[in-house]
């Protein structure tokens, strides 16, 4: 009999992080475990402290992180059973960008007492959109200097959420903590750093937040000097110019993580990548053609390419950046799960909390149940879903949410469908940016949380878009993807691939279900559909900045306040 070997994955979410362990031959899950982080969305105040953050901050602890190879990976392998001298590889994924300041041997300020109470030295989290001061004046200056054709790489912007943007806040607001920071690095880098003992950088991270690319590499020192003088050598000293592709072997797992997780030290550890980009292939997904939608917290549609295209508003085009061999497209919107957890926090009526509770339901299933009861225009509402900015096609994280048609006959149940079509005309209106210009889009692969739990909203999803959307099998994708990637590390001679694209032929599947647009549905949502983009061009382009100047009121009597 044929010795069954097995591969890690952990998927470090936005609020816990999830370990998978699974059999390599055919990808089938063994054992999951998910471990909350303890201090999740550092959003408010710093912990165990009286620092008071301001609007649009959003924080982690790096302690969290490492709490995860010390839980999970341990519970997997108890519920498993797995032998662990039977683990040939770990991969590993994270939100992007999350970046941290570290001493040289790899230490979070955060952990040291003497900067311990400063924000700037904790972990930024991917949607700390703290730093769009400096992201406006990156996309200004780096166009005065002449270098434009790097953002048309991305989209025309650098978002506040990508690499630059964050570090140069760090330095502008606290010097004092830059200077101290030897390195500055995505988080993805930095766990893998923790599990080797080695530290190296990934491809996905550094060509799509940090303005890498594979013939190029980082942007000149010129291109550094003309946004700031002080960031002129940021790459060299506080980044590295060494960057691995993805799937390569970062690294063996270290004597001190061995002692962590439970596994043997010497196994196989791949470089990092980023949350939904790991996905793609463990969606089935190796060819152009066929749109990959994480959908949770927030949406990452990715697409594949045979050419290098520019597309306005996305997030980046990168050259191996999820599939070697084919250019990788992304874009997003920054509020989806969030969105809808929003409302069902903070606007659920108390009779409706009441009702779920006796039919043991939580809010969001009873939402669903009366929402799929409408029929599209029903509600008479209109929305925009920017309650946390927007990523793609307009990359302004100024921008906030917006609700239209409100009478006194309007539920709960109207609004929450109407949010769920605005994440849905936002999809829409990224995909057709992306057929616009050049990269074709035939079909949706949908996985992540939310397709799990709402099938409301996949209907919705392709009703509005007219494209049949189909789901992938394993519900833990993430993990799944990352220890397809720790498969590839560990290299077929160890029982293992030698190519994303061959371990996806073996351990990606799709599931039987799937959505197809509902024609008389489809044909209100394009009505609906050509409102929302007047809305959404009147809003976001700038023919009325009301949004913006809410916001920056809001922020003026904040400051005042406290």
């Amino acid at each position: 009999m044929t010795k069954r070997q097995y591969a890690i994955g952990v998927d470090f979410g936005t609020e816990s992080g999830r370990a998978s362990i699974v059999d390599v031959a055919d990808g089938r899950e063994i054992a999951t475990h998910v471990h909350p982080y303890a201090n999740g969305v550092i959003d408010e105040r710093l912990p165990d402290s009286d620092i008071i953050l301001e609007p649009d901050w959003a924080l982690q602890d790096p302690n969290d992180y490492l709490e995860v190879l010390k839980t999970a990976i341990p519970a997997v392998l108890a519920e498993s059973g797995v032998d662990p001298a039977d683990v040939i590889g770990i991969g590993i994924d994270f939100t992007a960008c999350t970046m941290l300041p570290t001493t040289a041997d790899g230490a979070p300020l955060c952990f040291l007492p003497e900067w311990r109470e400063n924000p700037h030295a904790w972990v930024k989290l991917w949607k700390h959109h703290a730093a769009q001061s400096e992201a406006n004046a990156l996309n200004k200056r780096a166009r005065a200097a002449g270098f434009g054709d790097l953002l048309e790489r991305y989209g025309g912007k650098i978002s506040s959420e990508w690499f630059i943007p964050k570090a140069w806040q760090i330095l502008d607001e606290a010097p004092e903590v830059y200077e101290a920071a030897d390195r500055l690095i995505e988080a993805a880098d930095w766990i893998v750093w923790q599990l080797t003992g080695v530290e190296t950088r990934n491809a996905a991270t550094a060509g799509y937040k940090a303005m890498w690319s594979k013939s190029e590499g980082f942007p000149p020192p010129e291109f550094f000097r003309a946004l700031d003088p002080r960031l002129e050598n940021i790459v060299d000293e506080k980044m590295s110019r060494e960057i691995l592709p993805l799937g390569a072997k970062a690294g063996e797992l270290s004597e001190e993580a061995a002692a962590w997780t439970g596994l043997p030290s010497g196994v196989a550890v791949a470089v990092g990548n980023v949350d939904a980009h790991v996905a793609v292939p463990a969606a089935t997904v190796t060819e152009p053609g066929r749109m990959v939608i994480i959908m949770g917290t927030s949406n990452c549609h990715m697409v594949l390419g045979e050419e290098f295209k520019t597309v306005p508003g996305m997030c980046g085009v990168v050259e191996d950046g999820i599939i070697a061999g084919l250019a990788g497209f992304e874009a997003g919107q920054s509020c989806v799960g969030d969105h809808f957890a929003w409302f069902v926090d903070n606007c659920l009526p108390a009779d409706y909390r009441w009702e779920a509770e006796m039919r043991g339901m939580d809010g969001y299933q009873l939402l669903e149940e009366k929402a799929a009861q409408l029929f599209p225009g029903e509600s008479g509402l209109l929305a925009l879903d920017w309650w946390n900015g927007n990523r793609s096609v307009l990359v302004d994280v100024d921008l906030t949410g917006m609700l239209l048609g409100a009478t006194l006959a309007t539920k709960a149940e109207d609004i929450y469908r109407a949010l769920i079509e605005a994440t849905a005309y936002g999809t829409r209106l990224i995909i057709e940016t992306f057929i616009e210009y050049g990269v074709e889009v035939k079909e949706i692969i949908a996985t992540g949380g939310l397709p799990n739990r709402n099938k409301l909203l996949m209907q919705i999803y392709a009703d509005v878009t007219g494209l049949p959307i189909y789901l992938a099998e394993a519900e833990q994708i993430g993990a799944l993807g990352s220890a397809m990637h720790g498969a590839v590390a560990a290299g077929a001679a160890a029982g293992g691939y030698d190519s994303i694209q061959e371990a996806s032929r073996h351990m990606a599947r799709l599931r039987d279900e799937r959505y197809e647009p509902i024609p008389e549905h489809h044909e209100v949502y394009n009505q609906l559909y050509a409102e929302y983009v007047r809305l959404h061009d009147y809003f976001g382009r700038g023919e009325n900045d009301v949004m913006k100047r809410l916001k920056s009121l809001r922020a003026t009597i904040k400051r005042t306040k406290f």
